[in-house]
């Protein structure tokens, strides 16, 4: 895919951060944008910043978890634009909590939204990703689908989960011959509000948690959603945001499982 000019792009989690960044610079490349999320508030104000870019562009409200009304929104977005060429399944959350003492409440919603989210919105659009003839998926993993961290297991699980599952697509579509492209994407530490919207275990302030994330995190959604575009272009299998996820990237290969000493002692000053 060379460019975005005329095609159909379906966006999740659209209604801020990556998602926001993505829709609006898409409409600037004549995307025509079909954006969505749970608060059909914010996904309107998103809408609207693509229009203002000369772009048509809807607004969706749907809950990825919701298989039913996923597959009901492909079929909507099909009804209204005539077919759909790129699908981006960035909608997520965050949760912070060691195995013993995160619930279990808390591991299926982070399961739901992440990883079944990120299935449903593949399985139900992809049919109409390979009828358009020039295609391309793009899943939202993480840098910590790339690594495994101390307090981030449901986090983690959902992450690698969904670079496995991409990955497997990517080959699936070259080994039947359809032209659709895949990419796992790696966002390390982005400029974004999921941190104030994570769910944490134990004691854990999640303001604290978002301060510390913030005063780290180093790239904005903005630019993070350049090099995605650019990715997709490249059909790059694998994308990678931010120098902290290309170190990630890098870690396991080089030290095996031994990256995992180098990682706990970069958290054990934030969890002890």
């Amino acid at each position: 895919m060379k460019d975005f000019n005329g095609k159909v792009v379906v966006i999740t989690g659209a209604g801020a951060g990556i998602g926001r960044e993505l829709a609006v610079q898409l409409a600037r490349e004549g995307a025509r944008l079909a954006v969505s999320g749970r608060s059909i508030v914010n996904v309107e104000e998103t809408a609207a910043l693509c229009r203002a870019q000369g772009a048509e562009a809807r607004a969706y409200e749907v809950d990825v978890t919701d298989r039913e009304a996923v597959l009901k929104h492909a079929d909507e977005v099909v009804a209204d634009f005539g077919k759909v060429n790129v699908v981006v399944n960035n909608a997520g959350v965050s949760l912070v909590a060691t195995v013993d003492e995160v619930s279990w409440e808390d591991l299926e919603w982070i399961v739901n939204i992440n990883f079944w989210g990120v299935v449903n919105g593949t399985k139900a659009f992809l049919p109409h990703v390979i009828a358009s003839g020039d295609g391309h998926v793009a899943n939202i993993s993480s840098m910590f689908g790339l690594v495994a961290c101390p307090t981030q297991s449901g986090y983690n699980a959902t992450k690698f989960a969904i670079r496995a599952f991409t990955d497997s697509l990517r080959q699936e579509m070259r080994m039947y011959g359809h032209p659709v492209g895949v990419s796992s994407v790696h966002p390390g530490s982005i400029r974004t509000g999921i941190a104030q919207k994570a769910r944490a275990g134990g004691d854990r302030d999640v303001s604290q948690l978002a301060a510390n994330f913030d005063r780290i995190a180093k790239m904005t959604a903005e630019e993070c959603a350049a090099i995605i575009l650019k990715g997709i272009r490249k059909d790059k299998a694998q994308i990678l945001c931010g120098n902290d996820a290309r170190f990630m990237a890098v870690l396991p290969r080089v030290l095996g499982p031994g990256y995992q000493r180098v990682i706990t002692a970069l958290f054990k000053k934030d969890v002890a």
